[in-house]
């Protein structure tokens, strides 16, 4: 994996996977897709939507610990902060090796550049939230997010999937 092609992929990701409304009509729809695929494959998720200020959608599956949810919340508040996923921020971190408390004094307690939380933006509008999961590893995390946005966007998730 080189990190240039991963952050060059993300950030077409983040570019391209923009919806055109979100409310909580769109929330819980994009919230059960992410739900049905974790059953269908047995994942141990967290899975969260926010709207800023504003949970939208939050699903505890079986196998998933109260850790995961911390991590949920830590891994979205990077994505409030800097309006990037928080594996981007993670690689982009790793590859000039700092970390969040060495580049931005963040404590590891509020923050987690780990993959797994992605920007909601609307066109037009700008980002107005995340859709997080926890209870992967990091890279799994980030691509099943990208997987059921491309398929909740009818946009096709291998032109979008990191190598």
């Amino acid at each position: 994996m080189a990190l240039g092609d991963d952050l060059t992929r993300i950030a077409l990701q983040e570019r391209t996977l923009q919806f055109d409304t979100f409310s909580e009509n769109e929330a819980w729809t994009l919230g059960c897709r992410l739900r049905d695929t974790a059953l269908g494959r047995n994942l141990p998720l967290v899975i969260e939507i926010r709207r800023f200020g504003q949970p939208l959608f939050f699903s505890a599956l079986a196998g998933s610990t109260p850790d995961n949810v911390d991590w949920a919340r830590r891994k979205a508040n990077v994505v409030a902060r800097f309006h990037r996923s928080s594996y981007a921020m993670g690689l982009d971190l790793e590859q000039r090796k700092l970390t969040l408390i060495e580049r931005f004094g963040l404590g590891l307690s509020e923050y987690a550049a780990h993959g797994g939380s992605f920007p909601l933006t609307v066109s037009g509008a700008g980002l107005i939230g995340s859709v997080t999961v926890s209870g992967l590893p990091q890279r799994q995390d980030h691509e099943l997010v990208v997987e059921v946005l491309c398929a909740e966007l009818q946009r096709d998730y291998a032109e979008f999937r990191l190598d």
